[in-house]
């Protein structure tokens, strides 16, 4: 692991639990299109997992130093 995950929102939290509200807002995303970046963890993935039908996800590289 150790690289990153970039985490695209493509639907909408409106009728889902809450729960799944807190995750996506956790991840930091706020609306549908929103992309960020977040360290490759296992918390991480975790968070991912549990809201996968709401959100894509793809790994980027390990950044060289």
């Amino acid at each position: 692991m150790a690289g990153k995950l970039r985490v695209t929102q493509t639907k909408s939290t409106i009728s889902h639990i809450a729960r799944n509200r807190g995750t996506i807002r956790a991840l930091g995303l706020d609306r549908i299109g929103d992309t960020v970046e977040v360290p490759d963890n296992d918390a991480t993935r975790g968070m991912v997992r549990a809201v996968r039908f709401l959100v894509t996800v793809e790994e980027l590289p390990e950044e060289k130093q």
